[in-house]
């Protein structure tokens, strides 16, 4: 982001939370703050998980759905899910026997979104 993007009073398209963009400017960021960042950040460190996020992009799946559309075991899907949904990154629904699992909130789809845009302009 440059700075004239920063000081600009409005911005029609922008989804941006002011408050943290002036914390981001002028504050410095707290060490709980920072373990809490870089643990999210490990979390889609890993490949697996990246996959299980993609596949919940727009749709809620089943351990069993998740298996078969990455060609793993469902015990591989299951304990990679815990973890995503430790860091709140997914959460579950009950629904009789079995369990359905998609993206937290809007937050986890924007962050996928902003990093593919990222890594799309990288490579073309």
């Amino acid at each position: 982001m440059t700075e004239k993007y920063l000081h600009e009073p409005e911005c029609a398209g922008c989804r941006y939370n002011r408050q943290v963009m002036e914390r981001l400017k002028n504050e410095r960021i707290s060490e709980r703050e920072i373990e809490a960042l870089s643990d999210v950040f490990k979390v889609f460190g890993d490949g697996t998980r990246l996959k299980i996020l993609w596949a919940l992009f727009d749709r809620e799946l089943c351990v069993f759905d998740i298996s078969e559309k990455l060609g793993m075991s469902q015990s591989a899907i299951s304990h990679q899910l815990r973890t995503l949904k430790q860091a709140r990154l997914v959460k579950a629904r009950r629904e009789g026997k079995n369990t359905f699992y998609s993206l937290d909130d809007e937050h986890v789809k924007r962050i996928i979104e902003q990093v593919m845009i990222h890594v799309e302009e990288e490579i073309q």
